[in-house]
């Protein structure tokens, strides 16, 4: 059992740390905040004991039944996103967070489309989604527009992340790169 050990110099801030093999597919992040957070300009600082941020409570439902996946399998399917992170590597959900938003701007999609996104999915997969259009965005016409769609789908439970994600850690995996 390894783990990875990040201290962030800002005594503000709590130390993080990102478990390997703690974090298992399709374990939902807590629903424990009562506040709601902006998640466009400043990252939520109250994480779990898995480094995960609680989802914001305005759709329960909506957050609960989407599934997060682990931190790796995102930056597996998504590689794209840690350039965009906090000196240019992600190995957090935190610093994922930010590279997210980063892109959010970079990709035209305007903050409240993002906010809804987070308050529907829950800042970690609003994260993920946002990892995902970057990687497709050669294929997407409107990333805001997209982002916005797939809230809407995501708030009546017609939404899953997980096939999107598959999706790309398959096509991103070094066994296709070596044969295709």
């Amino acid at each position: 059992h390894y783990e990875r050990h990040i201290q962030n110099s800002n005594p503000q801030s709590i130390i993080e740390l990102e478990p390997a093999s703690e974090m298992k597919q399709g374990a939902t992040a807590d629903d424990r905040s009562g506040g709601r957070a902006e998640p466009t300009v400043r990252l939520q600082k109250d994480e779990d004991e898995n480094g995960r941020v609680p989802a914001t409570s305005s759709a329960p439902a909506a957050s609960a039944a989407l599934k997060s996946f682990p931190l790796g399998l995102v930056l597996q399917a998504c590689p794209e996103i840690a350039a965009y992170g906090p000196q240019g590597s992600v190995g957090t959900w935190r610093e994922l967070m930010a590279a997210a938003v980063v892109v959010r701007s970079m990709l035209g999609v305007s903050p409240s489309a993002y906010e809804q996104a987070c308050e529907i999915m829950g800042p970690e997969n609003a994260a993920t989604v946002m990892a995902c259009v970057l990687e497709r965005a050669g294929h997407i016409n409107s990333a805001g527009g997209y982002l916005r769609d797939l809230t809407r789908r995501a708030e009546k439970g017609e939404f899953a992340i997980g096939p999107m994600l598959m999706a790309l850690a398959r096509s991103n995996s070094p066994m296709r790169a070596k044969t295709g």
